[in-house]
């Protein structure tokens, strides 16, 4: 009876392990793939449009029609393997708006393209080099003046190149840094090359007849200084949240001037097709001058200002 009850316990001693070798096994095999699915291109992105309307018929307490419309593509591509990474980002946006009789204007217009390579140096660092490429797609307007078009496609272009240190910590955080930064502000519209928008040197007139002697330049290059950080993550169930904050400083000119370029876009899934989304961009640039106006809406003057945006939106989004 001890006999069998020994060959028992022994059997099933034996069963438990062979059961927990075959597990861990299975475990390694699959922990292996996952490694291994991780290399190579992963790909993906989401298509998001947004619309409200408003229609009014004898409406006694007063208003006007209006439509508005947004629409947003954020895309990716990278690439990772052995010691290599390299990743790609292209962020489309356009919006529009009707109010009343007044002719459709644009609300949103953006063209953001993103490509690092980087070289693992320790688990988290890479030696890494970015070109950043950012434009529009269509002329904006000086409202409610819809004659004088203050930029438009390529007016302005910015082109940056830099090479630095990224520190990675999965697909969520990337810090960037880099110490040598090329930046080149590129306007191709005549007119507004000539009157120096954007920073670039404006034409000199001929002070008998105030025509055009030089025409302005459409190009503007600066070095100095580049600092990216970009944080995407779910900060709750069905909840994320995107940011990105862009640094730059002329080393050649006012260094303590920053330029700053900073977005967040949260989205917020209300279920598979319907998500609500929310974003802002911050932009102040040195060389850049807005208009100053007082309260009668009147134009006192010209300089830098702090720029903002803020687009909020409830629609349909596709992701892929």
């Amino acid at each position: 009876m001890l006999l069998m009850k020994n060959l028992l316990l022994f059997s099933l001693l034996f069963l438990t392990l062979s059961v927990s070798a075959q597990v861990t096994d299975k475990e390694t095999d699959l922990r292996k793939l996952n490694n291994d699915s991780t290399e190579g291109w992963k790909k993906g992105g989401m298509f998001t449009v947004a619309f409200s309307q408003v229609s009014l018929s004898n409406w006694a307490a007063g208003g006007e029609n209006s439509f508005s419309g947004n629409s947003l593509v954020n895309t990716f591509a990278n690439y990772k393997k052995a010691k290599i990474s390299w990743d790609n980002t292209l962020e489309l946006g356009y919006g529009i708006m009707k109010q009343g009789d007044q002719d459709m204007r644009k609300t949103d217009d953006k063209i953001d393209f993103s490509s690092k390579f980087g070289r693992k140096l320790t688990t988290n660092s890479f030696a890494a080099a970015l070109l950043n490429f950012k434009t529009q797609f269509m002329p904006g307007y000086n409202y409610p003046d819809d004659s004088t078009i203050i930029s438009n496609f390529m007016a302005p272009g910015y082109l940056l190149f830099a090479a630095g240190y990224d520190f990675k910590r999965g697909d969520w955080l990337s810090l960037f840094i880099a110490p040598v930064t090329g930046k080149m502000t590129i306007v191709t519209d005549e007119l507004l090359a000539n009157a120096g928008a954007f920073g670039v040197e404006p034409a000199v007139l001929n002070p008998v007849d105030s025509s055009i002697a030089t025409p302005g330049k459409k190009m503007r290059s600066e070095f100095g200084g580049y600092f990216k950080g970009a944080f995407s993550k779910d900060v709750m169930k069905n909840v994320k949240l995107n940011t990105k904050l862009e640094l730059f400083t002329n080393y050649l000119h006012n260094p303590l001037n920053i330029d700053v370029y900073w977005e967040t876009n949260i989205g917020m899934k209300v279920n598979k097709f319907i998500t609500v989304t929310i974003g802002t961009t911050l932009i102040y640039d040195d060389d850049i001058d807005i208009e100053i106006r007082n309260e009668a809406g009147d134009v006192i003057g010209k300089g830098p200002r702090t720029q903002f945006k803020e687009v909020f939106g409830l629609g349909f989004s596709y992701k892929f």
